[in-house]
């Protein structure tokens, strides 16, 4: 018989504020919830739930700014993000596609709402995640991934219950396309009223599903409804998700740990206060680049 992994919990976001005047994002962790040790090696989750900007002539979005240490995953759903950084990297996400943006030694970059879609406005939803590197990768050389919805690995569920999309690590033996410097799983699931997807993550892992879009049921026992956030014990068993509704959508988030200190303050994620002090001075001396991009 197979045993169910268990759920530690079920939470919600912080209340909702903006991030610039593009984002207007609830923060789960580490400000909504105390997952920062315990949801290693993720440190940090907005989400912009579905959000409908009106139009205009501004751009909305975040002006250049440095990060060191980590990495910027962002996730859209509805709505088109604009990226740029000092490194020449330019890319525009749109429903469906991924940027996953490696800071490492350190960067500027500025995130804002591609033109057009600033223009006319429009339903707006992404999700941001930060992702810590081990020490031995914080200096690696910044780099930027752009995952396009066609490039994602793709997996039907039994029985016509919907699909599984893979943007890192794997499920069912189907691969995502994203590079990760420690081991990823990153998909989600849209799902139709009654479909089911059955899985395995390693125990050792850490393990969350965020409901999206819809209701649905975890492990046959718990209700999750539309902004819920799943985090499961680091104990073995299978995760059974059934979807609800038509329009169900979930998000599943589950990495190894990373066994190191943090210390993180403002824009840079590092090992040690001293390396906050560094990144700071090397940010304020030009060593990281200009704001002139």
């Amino acid at each position: 018989m197979t045993t169910e992994r268990k759920i530690q919990g079920i939470y919600r976001g912080a209340p909702f504020h903006m991030v610039g005047d593009g984002f207007r994002v609830s923060n789960y962790f580490p400000s909504g919830n105390n997952f920062q040790q315990r949801f290693s090696p993720f440190i940090l989750m907005d989400y912009n739930a579905p959000y409908k900007f009106p139009p205009s002539q501004e751009v909305r979005g975040v002006g250049a700014h440095p990060h060191r240490g980590f990495e910027t995953v962002t996730l859209a759903y509805d709505g088109y993000i604009e990226h740029n950084d000092n490194h020449g990297n330019h890319g525009i996400i749109g429903p469906g596609d991924v940027q996953w943006m490696t800071a490492g030694s350190g960067l500027l970059h500025k995130e804002y709402h591609e033109r057009e879609f600033s223009k006319r406005g429009g339903l707006f939803h992404m999700i941001q995640l930060w992702v810590n590197l081990p020490r031995a990768d914080k200096m690696h050389p910044p780099k930027y991934q752009e995952l396009l919805s066609e490039q994602m690995g793709r997996a039907e569920l039994p029985d016509n219950g919907g699909t599984v999309r893979i943007i890192a690590g794997e499920y069912n033996g189907v691969r995502g396309p994203a590079q990760t410097f420690t081991p990823i799983h990153m998909f989600d699931i849209a799902f139709k009223a009654q479909g089911k997807a059955d899985f395995k993550l390693p125990s050792g892992f850490n393990t969350a599903a965020v409901v999206l879009r819809g209701s649905a049921l975890i492990n046959n026992a718990k209700a999750a409804n539309e902004g819920d956030f799943v985090l499961f014990e680091n104990t073995d068993g299978n995760i059974v998700i059934e979807g609800k509704t038509d329009d169900t959508l979930v998000f599943i988030l589950s990495g190894e740990p990373i066994d190191e200190p943090i210390y993180q303050h403002g824009p840079f994620v590092m090992n040690s206060r001293e390396e906050i002090i560094e990144a700071f001075q090397d940010f304020q001396s030009g060593k990281m680049g200009h704001m002139d991009f």
